[in-house]
Order: structure tokens, then C-alpha cells, then sequence
């Protein structure tokens, strides 16, 4: 819950204020007196009498009671000044710019936390410590430039990094984006982002809330709520795009399994925004442009009209947008025909529109009503339009603004000439309050990265009903570590996860009788050791008697194998399935082409658990190798129903068995008519 007195206060406290405005107190102070705030502001510093034009206090004891405290004082201090505003001001709102806490050592924790307890026993709401601070509509807390223009329609930013804000935000407002509030929420001692989101959520009103959110991460703290109320702020209509940095294979762990090494946090952030539906991006123009892009209204569709006066932007642009899922449709027919006589000779409407350089504002507008109007297979137009520096685009650009407003499909401008007519550009932005895409390829990622982004998964799907009863029996009686393949098959089946039928035999009598009674050919695998395939311990295709003695006898010797497991061969395509448990996510489960192709290609997709059969069979379409899985130059398909109800078994599983902390079924067997695990392993961590 955040406190209204953090959010919209009366009045202010700057506690360390000072006149150099070189200095965080000092511009914190300046900022916030050249703010829309209108309410009482009061400067605390033992050695001033005014602080830039404001009455000064010598000690926070002195202070009018105050609904919103600034702290820019050494951290050593803060813990007293904020007891005597919580306790003797009723003060409700604490940012706090301060570094040398939790950041810095042990000593700078126990202040972060007495801080924290303190706010915590008033209700009250800490920004920070260790912070650029915290801006809206009302005023402006927070010591870094540039401001940005404020718009109750703008982005709410929030971010894990103040510095990395700052030139998130010089990237944005260049271009013309907006924002509604930035929090810069620092150490997150008592409020982080997933916080911030849920208060979003918990007040949002889609009359006057903002309808984009901006996230930049460095860790995700709390993975299930960041999903519950990111997802429900999309449900509601909101758009967010988020970075999470610190994403390198460098930070991947080291694990015994197929799945433990592809499962890595940052496959679990990637399968987290995915779920929520949080457009995932990787650097600062890609998270504005985004963000840049939710600003306009939302395409309905994949079709894209690009109309241009310059043909290799276009061109670039056809080749990113097609290349990414979206489409240029080919444009033909009698209204195309008519358009085209409208236009200087040598244009062309097949799609892109190219009406040459001598194309004119008037000419541009025809352009925009025969795509809004008449040409049903375009959803939205990309306008390219910059100068080679011989004419001023001050007409077109007023064309392009008007249309903007009457349309019903999306116009986004592409103006790349930010020095050429650069006036003109800064008009569009500023006067007309517009927002411009200077690179058409930088866009067609961003509005493809949109596009392929789902919508938010439900958090409670409905999932194969498996007999939860036999798996918790099986679980509350093991042990830590890998299990048994006795306890793996009845796991397996208390699931309803078809297996191979085998058996485990120590002595080569019971393997010959074992091969007489199931017939050829068969497999025969070691039990015991970790990577079967790396000790040879596995034969396949053994077809006589004769066989089935020589390699038993061979198999059981190898080191560490107690039994040898034989089973009837079986043929398909080998897939793959796994589950991780990740601290904080939950579950990942994992699926994609198996054998030793999960290794090499790591061609696997990765969701959340818990994962329905329809998310299972949306991310297996998504495959590199999905042609291989549809089935190519002669080899049978696999069953892809099956297959994405083996991983909606698998998920129920791992839901009703949260002590499964690694699962492989490598491989699966995949055929038309069937999906069985050959091999398994499950590892206990209770």
C-alpha cells in the first residue's frame, strides 16, 4: 500500500537542502521548487538560514508537521531524522537519496532496516535509500536531469537503476515520449518495483490511469508478484515492457542435468515476462521505442502499409517487419489503380508506397485515407518521410499530425532527418505532442518484439487431472536425491505420462527370459551410473539371445552400474522434457527436440509453471525445429497434441510435487499415434 502522502502531499521536507544546486540536496530543492508542486516546502541544515529563498530550519525537530520528507544526509543520520518525522510529524512519505546502507556493508543494513521498521510501524511509504528519488504529477522529489514532460496520459517508469533512468529517459523524451511518474526506487528497502506495480494495479482506473508502464530491472525480487499483478494491470488494458539486465550465460549454474543447465534465471525471466505478457527488450532505444509505440493506438493485426518517399528505408523496413512474423501485403486492384493516378509518374502502390521525392503533402494525405479507408488488408501505416535538405517539411508534417488525429488504423511517422529539418521535427514533437520513430528498423523490431509478444497466460489454468494421492505418497517417503526408476515409473504414472515397459535385471537368466518373453529388438541400458551413453552403457537394436548374454555380461561390469534395464525398442522422433525449480519462480518446465540435440542445438522453449495444454502447443509451434516435429522428407510427425499434453502432465506433476527440484524425460519417443518416455530421471530436494 503506498501512502497518499508520498503520492500527492500538502507539503514537503528537504532534509541536507542546499544552495549549490551542484550537490543532491541542492538540486533535489531546485527541482522541486520548479515543479507544478503547489503546497508548503520546508528546508532543514543546521548552518543555513535560506536555502534559495526558502526559511530554513536548523534541526528536523523545528519542522511544521509534514506529510513528505526528502533526506539527502549522510545515512548515519537518517535513522534519528525519521524517527522524529514519523513519530512527531506525521509524516507518510520518505524518499530517501542517501547512499552508505545495504548497498555499501552490514553496518549500512542494520540502518537500512531500523529505517524501514520505523516507516513500517506508521504506514508509511520509503523511497529508496541510495536513489535519484521519486517524481509525478504533482512534484517533482528527485535530484537528476533532465525532467521529463509530465502527461497524466505518460509512461509510469519504474526502475531498479537511477543513473540507468536518466539516459533511459534522454532517449524517450528526444523523441518525444512523456511520463506520467518515475520511481527510482534504489535499494528497495521497503518498496521495489513488483511494489510499485501492485499499487498500479490495486488503483487502476482506466479513465485516468496511465495505460504504459516501463520497467528496468537488475533482479526480479518477487518473480510471483510481478506475474499476478502484471498480468492483471494487461488484462486491464496497460502495456509494459521491461529490461532485466544481467542476463550473460556467465550467470548460468552449473547442474548435473539436461534441464538444470538450460534452465538458467534467465530463462525464467524470459518465461516470466512471457506469461505476463510484458514485452521483453534488451537495450534503452529498444524499451523506449517500445514504450514509444504503446503510445499510439494498438494494430489490430499483422499488416503493415509502408508509405515513403525514400526506397531504401522502405525496403530496410519491408525486411524487418517480414522477417519478424509481420507482413507488407501486396496491394492491387481497382483502388490501388485509382490511387495511383492521384501520383506523380513512377510512383508505386504495390506495397511499399513509394510517391518519390517530389511527392507532396496533399499527395501524402490521399495516401493515408486510401490505406485508413479502402484497402481492407492494412491494419496500420509506417510514414517514412525526412528531407534531403532542399525543402522544408512543415506542410507535410501538419498533414501527417491532422491525419493522425481522424484515422482508425495507427500512423506511425518515421522521420529520420533530425538534423535536415530539424525545426520542423521539433515542432511535431513538442506543439503537436508527437512522438517520432528516427529509425526504421530500430521501430520494425519494436513493433514486431510487440506483435509476437502473447497475451497473458491465465495463472490458474485448468490442467490433466493425475492421481495426486500416489505421488504425494511416493514423495513424503523419499529421500533427498535422484530416485529409483521403481518410484520414477510410478511417478510417471500417477501423471499419466506414458512410459517405455522394462524391467531391471542383475542376473543374465532373467534377461534372456525377459527377451523370450517381450521379443525383438531391444534396448539394454546400465543402472547406476549418471550419463549412461558416456560409459557405453547402452545397446540398442539387440536382436538375438546371443546378444542379450554377451552384453549383459559386458554392461554389468561397467563401474557404479548395480542392474541392467531391458526394454522392447521403440522408434519416432526423439523430444524432450524437463522441469526446474527456480527459488521464486516456481517451476520452468522445458520441452523441445530431445537426445543429445538438447545439448547441442538447445532448440527448447521454456514456460511457467502451471502450463496448459494450449501454452504447451503455442511455444512447441515456436520451435527452431518445428518442421522436424510436423515431420519432413519422408519421417513420420510427431503427435504435437500429445506432446503439449505431456508437458501440461508434466506441469501438474511438478505442481502437485513442489520437491521435484530437476526433472529429464530425455527422450521422449514421439510418434502420430504416441509420446513415451524412454528415459527419466527425478531429483528430490525437499
Amino acid at each position: 500500500m503506498i501512502n497518499s502522502k508520498l503520492l500527492n502531499p500538502k507539503s514537503i521536507a528537504v532534509l541536507g537542502a542546499s544552495n549549490d544546486v551542484h550537490k543532491p540536496g541542492g538540486r533535489v530543492l531546485k527541482n522541486l521548487l520548479s515543479s507544478s508542486f503547489g503546497g508548503n516546502v520546508y528546508v532543514v541544515n543546521p548552518k543555513e538560514t535560506e536555502i534559495q529563498g526558502v526559511k530554513c530550519y536548523s534541526k528536523v525537530e523545528d519542522l511544521p508537521q509534514t506529510d513528505c520528507a526528502i533526506l539527502a544526509i549522510a545515512a548515519k543520520y537518517c535513522p534519528q531524522s525519521v524517527e522524529v518525522l514519523a513519530k512527531q510529524k506525521q509524516t507518510g512519505g520518505f524518499i530517501i537519496l542517501s547512499a552508505g546502507f545495504s548497498e555499501e556493508n552490514a553496518e549500512g543494513a542494520k540502518l537500512e532496516q531500523q529505517i524501514t521498521e520505523t516507516i513500517n510501524s506508521v504506514g508509511g511509504t520509503l523511497i529508496g535509500p541510495n536513489c535519484t528519488g521519486f517524481l509525478n504529477t504533482n512534484y517533482c522529489g528527485a535530484f537528476d536531469a533532465p525532467i521529463p514532460p509530465l502527461d497524466s496520459k505518460g509512461v509510469d517508469f519504474i526502475t531498479g537503476s537511477g543513473a540507468t533512468a536518466v539516459f533511459i529517459k534522454e532517449c524517450g523524451i528526444t523523441n518525444g515520449l512523456t511520463f506520467n511518474s518515475v520511481w527510482a526506487v534504489g535499494n528497495s528497502a521497503q518498496t521495489g518495483i513488483e511494489d510499485v506495480l501492485e499499487h498500479l494495479d490495486t488503483n487502476f482506473d482506466p479513465k485516468t490511469s496511465s495505460h504504459v508502464i516501463m520497467l528496468y530491472m537488475e533482479k526480479v525480487a518477487q518473480p510471483q508478484k510481478l506475474l499476478l499483478h502484471a498480468s492483471s494491470l494487461i488484462n486491464k488494458g496497460c502495456r509494459i515492457a521491461g529490461i532485466k539486465s544481467g542476463g550473460s550465460s556467465a550467470g548460468s549454474r552449473a547442474a548435473s542435468s539436461h534441464t538444470g543447465a538450460l534452465a538458467t534465471s534467465d530463462i525464467a525471466v524470459e518465461a516470466l515476462f512471457r506469461k505476463a505478457g510484458i514485452v521483453r527488450c534488451h537495450n534503452r532505444e529498444e524499451l523506449t521505442t517500445v514504450c514509444s509505440i504503446f503510445m499510439y493506438p494498438e494494430m489490430k493485426g499483422k499488416n503493415v502499409a509502408i508509405i515513403t518517399h525514400a526506397g531504401g528505408p522502405a525496403v530496410m523496413l519491408t525486411d524487418v517487419l517480414s522477417n519478424n512474423g509481420l507482413e507488407v501485403p501486396h496491394i492491387e486492384g481497382k483502388d490501388a489503380d485509382e490511387l495511383l493516378t492521384k501520383l506523380f509518374a513512377g510512383s508505386s502502390v504495390g506495397n511499399p508506397i513509394d510517391f518519390l521525392a517530389t511527392g507532396t503533402a496533399e499527395q501524402l494525405g490521399t495516401i493515408i485515407d486510401y490505406c485508413d479507408n479502402k484497402f481492407d488488408n492494412i491494419d496500420a501505416m509506417a510514414v517514412i518521410f525526412g528531407s534531403p535538405g532542399l525543402f522544408s517539411n512543415w506542410e507535410v508534417y501538419d498533414v501527417l499530425d491532422k491525419k493522425m488525429k481522424t484515422c482508425k488504423k495507427p500512423i506511425y511517422p518515421i522521420l529520420p532527418s533530425i538534423i535536415n529539418v530539424k525545426d520542423e521535427i521539433e515542432d511535431f514533437i513538442k506543439n503537436k505532442h508527437r512522438i517520432n520513430f528516427p529509425e526504421e528498423c530500430v521501430f520494425g523490431n519494436a513493433l514486431a518484439k510487440i506483435v509476437n509478444t502473447p497475451k497473458p497466460q491465465p495463472l490458474h489454468p485448468q490442467l490433466p487431472s493425475i492421481d495426486t494421492a500416489a505421488i504425494r505418497n511416493l514423495i513424503d517417503r523419499s529421500e533427498n536425491g535422484y530416485l529409483d526408476l521403481e518410484s520414477i515409473r510410478i511417478l510417471l504414472d500417477a501423471a499419466g505420462i506414458a512410459r517405455k515397459m522394462e524391467i531391471e535385471v542383475n542376473r543374465v537368466e532373467d534377461a534372456v527370459a525377459f527377451a523370450k518373453k517381450a521379443g525383438y529388438p531391444l534396448v539394454m541400458k546400465v543402472v547406476g551410473p549418471l550419463h549412461k551413453s558416456d560409459v557405453g552403457g547402452v545397446v540398442l537394436n539387440v536382436k538375438d539371445e546371443e546378444t542379450v548374454i554377451k552384453e549383459f555380461n559386458r554392461l554389468i561390469k561397467i563401474p557404479q552400474t548395480y542392474a541392467v534395464e531391458m526394454y522392447p525398442m521403440l522408434f519416432g522422433t526423439e523430444i524432450f522434457i524437463g522441469a526446474s525449480r527456480e527459488e521464486g519462480f516456481g517451476h520452468q518446465i522445458l520441452f523441445g527436440l530431445g537426445g543429445i540435440f538438447v545439448e547441442v542445438m538447445k532448440d527448447v522453449q521454456a514456460a511457467l509453471a502451471p502450463v496448459n495444454e494450449a501454452e504447451a502447443l503455442s511455444l512447441i509451434k515456436k520451435l527452431k525445429g518445428y518442421k522436424i516435429i510436423e515431420g519432413v522428407r519422408g519421417q513420420e510427425p510427431v503427435n504435437e497434441l500429445l506432446f503439449a499434453q505431456t508437458v501440461a502432465r508434466v506441469s501438474a506433476l511438478v505442481q502437485a510435487a513442489p520437491e521435484i527440484a530437476e526433472m529429464d524425460l530425455n527422450p521422449l519417443l514421439g510418434s502420430p499415434n504416441a509420446v513415451v518416455a524412454v528415459d527419466a530421471r527425478i531429483r528430490i530436494e525437499k
